[in-house]
């Protein structure tokens, strides 16, 4: 009975290290995203002059894209099938940018600086999009590629 206890303690104290582990990688990759996001905004916004919201909107679908395929195979390392998850993911943005979107319009039309409003949607993304991605996108599929399974083997070793 103690050694069931001390392996469930065990198991626990893993799991534990492994979902912080996952967040820190979701969260580097999400940082990696953002400079991509707002490099993106500042160019278009900045130098091209574009709309706002255009400017906004090309520099979230790069962001998303670079955050999506870097989390699936090393936040997630999940080996399910890519168009379902991206679709999920599409699910998930089809709500989040018109909601980002208007909330960007009407700060920055109350005088909000754009910079300070893209970076507060952009934290609201962080949080909302990995509790998505961990409990509905990548659930069923969390360390099931190929380089899970190299590291499950090696642990074995």
């Amino acid at each position: 009975m103690k050694k069931e206890k001390e392996t469930s303690k065990t198991e626990k104290n893993s799991n534990q290290k492994t979902e912080l582990l996952r967040s820190l990688k979701f969260l580097l990759f999400s940082v990696s995203a953002g400079l991509i996001q707002i490099g993106t905004f500042t160019l278009l916004n900045e130098l091209l002059h574009l709309e706002y919201w255009l400017s906004y909107l090309i520099a979230l679908v790069l962001s998303v894209i670079w955050n999506f395929t870097l989390n699936r195979r090393y936040t997630f390392k999940s080996a399910n099938n890519v168009p379902i998850a991206m679709l999920k993911v599409a699910a998930y943005y089809a709500v989040f940018t018109p909601l980002s979107t208007w909330l960007e319009h009407v700060l920055t039309g109350l005088g909000w600086n754009e910079y300070l409003v893209t970076f507060l949607n952009m934290a609201l993304n962080f949080v909302t999009e990995f509790l998505y991605q961990r409990f509905f996108v990548f659930r069923d599929s969390i360390d099931t590629n190929e380089l899970a399974e190299k590291e499950k083997e090696a642990e074995k070793q």
